[in-house]
């Protein structure tokens, strides 16, 4: 399993083409040679995010697209995620509309046809969970309703370990359930303070890491990408720390 950073962790810091090549440099000092493209400023395109990282010697696994692309200019997406080498096409959260029971099942309807032009185009649609995806619909959780209404082939899973540590849920479990289809999972910690439970650097807080990692190893998990949405300090030093932590255990 290959180790990664989430950019989204320093998305304030890749809104325009200088700040993501000085971003990208820092991250790269610190050892990380995969990243997610996520929440990067717009007018950035493709081919110069590709030559960034590619200038870099970075490979880009992974990136949480916007849903309306996803939808309505599926071809196009597919076309930049072809120009930046990347495989798996993400969206990072479940529109609010399909929350409910009225409107949970038109998720796959809306989103069939667009999994499979991906499919059609040898990447996979990924599904980045939440906490919410856990709450129950009729008995059943709504990241259920997902893994039911779409193969493997048409959607992965880029399962999360916070928020299903969030949601009351045992993270190990839920990598047994998705082992077939995780390639991709965020690895970020929980801490407790005297508010409350807050993001951490992996390692650094009470999620059991070292169980999950070993979890890991019997699924279909390629690539482990750090993520940290809210930072107590630099969101480039606790990419750093999550990096060092592990280092020390192997992964790289």
């Amino acid at each position: 399993m290959i180790l990664g950073a989430q950019l989204y962790t320093v998305r304030n810091y890749i809104q325009n083409e200088k700040d993501f090549y000085k971003s990208l440099q820092k991250i790269t000092e610190t050892g990380y040679r995969t990243v997610q493209i996520s929440s990067i400023g717009k007018d950035i395109r493709p081919e110069r995010i590709r030559e960034i990282c590619d200038e870099f010697n970075v490979k880009i696994v992974i990136t949480h697209s916007d849903v309306n692309k996803i939808l309505y200019d599926t071809d196009a997406l597919i076309k930049e995620h072809d120009i930046m080498g990347c495989d798996y096409i993400g969206l990072g959260c479940m529109p609010e509309k399909y929350r409910t029971e009225e409107w949970i099942g038109n998720f796959a309807e809306d989103f069939k046809e667009p999994a499979k032009k991906i499919a059609a185009a040898g990447k996979l649609f990924m599904y980045h969970n939440h906490d919410f995806e856990f709450q129950k619909i009729n008995g059943k959780r709504l990241l259920t309703y997902l893994t039911e209404a779409f193969s493997p082939d048409e959607m992965g899973f880029t399962l999360d370990t916070y928020w299903v540590q969030a949601a009351g849920c045992d993270v190990c479990q839920w990598i047994e359930i998705l082992k077939d289809r995780i390639p991709c999972v965020h690895l970020k910690d929980m801490a407790m303070t005297k508010s409350g439970q807050v993001m951490a650097p992996v390692m650094e807080g009470n999620i059991n890491f070292p169980a999950i990692l070993d979890k890991l190893k019997d699924s279909s998990c390629r690539y482990l990408l750090v993520e940290q949405d809210v930072c107590q300090e630099s969101p480039f030093e606790c990419l750093k720390k999550s990096y060092q932590n592990l280092n020390k255990l192997g992964y790289k």
